[in-house]
């Protein structure tokens, strides 16, 4: 909850509006601007490693938090984990939103 929450509140809205599911195998945190940039945020090891032990495989964090990536998570663990960072929200939804479907067009 809190700041930490808002792209992940964010992914939520954009999913309601287009139609496309979050996908369920990805976690991920950071803070929003009213422009989409993406700031860091604390907490990312204590995050990381909650999600590995939740059976996630993505993790979206902070483009500013991986520093704290490098540093504080076990090269084991990272490699386990297909970590993205981002900068802004289109890379967050890019990674967090199920594909467009396409729909088949009806022969007229």
């Amino acid at each position: 909850d809190g700041p930490s929450a808002g792209i992940t509140m964010a992914s939520a809205l954009a999913s309601l509006l287009t139609g496309r599911l979050v996908r369920p195998e990805v976690a991920m945190t950071g803070e929003i601007t009213l422009t989409g940039r993406v700031l860091p945020v604390g907490g990312i090891k204590e995050k990381v490693l909650a999600a590995r032990r939740a059976g996630i495989t993505t993790v979206i964090v902070p483009a500013d938090n991986r520093k704290d990536i490098m540093e504080d998570i076990p090269e084991e663990v990272r490699s386990e984990l297909d970590i993205q960072y981002a900068s802004t929200i289109d890379v967050v939804f890019k990674v967090a939103l199920e594909p467009r479907k396409v729909e088949a067009k009806s022969a007229a």
